[in-house]
């Protein structure tokens, strides 16, 4: 590889990590092209872009990103490395604990999460079980929606019992008109000697 083309290679890398807030680097020697096809198609579909680096260019782009210091994963560079890049913080581990359950590999060697940086295939579980944003609000949410919906609940059964008794209240004063239906009867039989 020339000097110019490493320079373009690190640019590549670089502009991948740029705004990147989740960074999986995973070992994916062993992975014949069928199998890594798969692999990069799975990933492709759950919008985690994939990259087959070089270790020592991908430490120099990461040494160029300003405001994250990378130097906690360099010492996973070794061997065959594929950067991860995802939105959503557990899907790259999720996807590589998918694909190992048929397969050995990938295995993940380090990664960057949420501002925090676990190295070794060990984290694996750790960062499948991490919630996503969007898992997170609405989480969030359910609880705040909890005491509102048995509030509204509340109001509906008492809107509902003084509804029944409102049902009720009706009723009585229909029994009470009964008498008065007696009225007209009355004032016809007074009626009666006027016309005579």
């Amino acid at each position: 590889m020339t000097k110019d083309q490493k320079v373009v290679a690190i640019q590549e890398i670089k502009d991948l990590l740029q705004d990147a807030k989740v960074v999986y680097v995973a070992d994916l020697e062993g992975l014949n092209a069928g199998k890594s096809s798969d692999f990069r198609r799975q990933a492709f579909k759950q919008n985690i872009k994939v990259k087959v680096v070089k270790n020592t260019l991908l430490q120099k782009a990461m040494e160029q990103i300003e405001g994250v210091d990378y130097s906690e994963m360099f010492q996973s560079f070794k061997g065959n490395s594929a950067i991860m890049i995802a939105e959503t913080a557990n899907a790259p581990a999720k996807l590589i604990k998918d694909f190992r359950k048929k397969e050995e590999k990938p295995a993940l060697k380090s990664a960057f999460v949420q501002e925090t940086f676990y190295v070794g295939d060990n984290n694996l579980d750790t960062l499948v079980n991490i919630k996503s944003r969007e898992e997170m609000i609405g989480e969030i949410i359910g609880l705040l929606q909890s005491p509102i919906q048995r509030v509204v609940s509340a109001l509906q059964n008492k809107s509902e019992a003084s509804g029944e008794a409102t049902t009720e209240e009706v009723a009585t004063p229909a029994e009470e008109e009964t008498p008065a239906t007696e009225t007209p009867e009355a004032a016809a039989e007074g009626e009666a000697p006027a016309a005579e």
